[in-house]
């Protein structure tokens, strides 16, 4: 590992996020919230920390970068990012504690939305727009945009690309990595925009229309509202939000070749028919579920069932009912979902729909073995045979973040949360969802969970952020020998 090279691009990360907190920093002098001087003390106080780390590296020529430094830096560029993303919190008073401001900050940069916020209204709004800005920056992932300008620092981005997107297949849409991810975030800033005037045209004011669509875009789930989306109960703003949720949720390499001319892309991938298959019929089973017993209308128990279950299936975690309350179907759907996630390639979390297909068919492939031993199979997606080692690699995801998931769930039951609350935690901030059930359900927050637990949880965050291997592999002694 260089670490005079690890220190240079986090370095180049935190001065990035300190010139960020200029945006907060004009609105806050716009409107006169009141929070001006404490996003200014942020800038500089992340800048600067960001010039301290470039300089000493300013005399270190090498500009190698391995797979042990591509590591290293998008783990640690993730921990200072929340480091650094708590800081506006803490100087404007918004929040009283480190523990709770960067519990906060990371769970705004993974994208997960667990907020320890009892009341989200009560905050001055520059700072609700920075606690959207961090998810709008985790969304497409924070290194993914420094890889953009990793040409002018000297250095290839392969391996931090390889790090950080949410992939079992890198896919490069570009011969040049630095153009990939151009191409993705020009694509992420074009939805970004069409969302906010879609949600402008709703009448929602300009600053909500900001911050929902920061949030969604990154299948984050922060909202300026102590209702969430239910604060609006819009028919229409629900539609916009479900249909960009959607949009966030698929693989952005679909995107781009839509946009390109390929408008057979969607249709012809299966895991986009596998991924709308599943929640048309998540959906469809929680309408009949909740019709009777929760909603006296079909045309509601369709619209909060459209909503909840594409809010969990791509971890946005936006809400616009109590579905703590629903039937308990209908609950372990969307705990469910939770699980299952987004597509590869996209801004959602969780385990992830090709994961599951190819693990589907894997598993197929041994029983038809075990039936015909001489049989030469290979398992297929799209036509291509799946390399050994990527199935290999998805077995070892799945053992991994099993392994955490119950680790984790069994020590937070220990600090004693109730069986429920503890396991949908751990399964909301592992895979980047935000609410879960019963003490962390859609009308509530994370404020009551213990000291301990929020630390347990935010490690939770990052491992699940970071697809588990990314970080995990920083614990082997053998990655720290030479």
């Amino acid at each position: 590992m260089h670490p005079w090279l690890v220190l240079r691009l986090v370095g180049s990360l935190a001065f990035f996020l300190g010139i960020s907190m200029a945006a907060p920093l004009a609105v806050s002098l716009i409107i006169e919230d009141g929070a001006a001087s404490a996003h200014l003390y942020s800038l500089a106080i992340t800048c600067g920390s960001g010039l301290i780390l470039l300089l000493p590296s300013k005399w270190n020529k090498d500009t190698h970068l391995s797979h042990r430094d591509g590591v290293a830096i998008v783990t640690f560029g993730w921990i200072a990012a929340g480091l650094f993303g708590a800081v506006p919190f803490l100087l404007s008073g918004s929040i009283d504690t480190f523990t709770n401001a960067y519990f906060e900050s990371l769970s705004g940069f993974t994208t997960t939305g667990a907020s320890i916020l009892t009341d989200i209204e009560k905050l001055p709004e520059s700072v609700l727009l920075w606690r959207s800005i961090i998810q709008w920056f985790g969304g497409m992932g924070i290194i993914v945009l420094s890889i953009a300008i990793l040409p002018f620092l000297g250095v290839g981005g392969m391996q931090l690309y390889k790090a950080e997107i949410p992939s079992p297949v890198v896919d490069k849409l570009k011969p040049r990595i630095s153009d990939t991810a151009r191409a993705l975030w020009k694509i992420y800033i074009l939805l970004t925009a069409l969302q906010i005037v879609l949600l402008l045209l709703g009448g929602m004011p300009v600053l909500d229309a900001i911050n929902h669509t920061f949030c969604t875009m990154p299948t984050g789930g922060f909202s300026p509202k102590n209702a969430s989306i239910a604060h609006y109960n819009s028919a229409y703003v629900d539609l916009v939000v479900i249909v960009f949720m959607l949009l966030a949720g698929i693989n952005f390499s679909l995107h781009y070749r839509f946009l390109h001319g390929d408008f057979m892309s969607f249709t012809r991938d299966a895991e986009f028919r596998v991924f709308t298959g599943l929640i048309a019929f998540f959906i469809l089973a929680v309408t009949i579920n909740i019709y009777g017993p929760v909603y006296d209308s079909l045309g509601k128990a369709l619209r909060y069932a459209s909503f909840q279950v594409t809010s969990m299936i791509t971890t946005t975690g936006f809400v616009t009912a109590d579905y703590d309350r629903w039937p308990s179907l209908s609950r372990q759907i969307l705990l469910l979902c939770m699980f299952l996630g987004g597509m590869a390639g996209s801004t959602g979390g969780g385990i992830k729909i090709m994961r599951l297909m190819l693990l589907a068919k894997h598993v197929y492939q041994e029983i038809f073995r075990i039936i015909h031993p001489h049989a030469v199979t290979a398992v297929k997606l799209g036509g291509r045979s799946v390399p050994t080692e990527v199935l290999n690699s998805i077995w070892g995801f799945v053992f991994l973040s099993l392994a955490l998931f119950i680790a984790a769930a069994l020590t937070m039951a220990a600090l004693g949360l109730d069986m429920v609350s503890a396991f949908s935690s751990v399964s909301a901030c592992i895979f980047n969802v935000g609410p879960g059930l019963a003490l962390v359900g859609p009308v509530q927050n994370y404020a009551a969970i213990p000291l301990a637990g929020k630390w347990i949880l935010a490690f939770c965050m990052l491992v699940g952020r970071l697809e588990f291997y990314t970080v995990m592999i920083l614990l082997f002694p053998e990655y720290w020998r030479k």
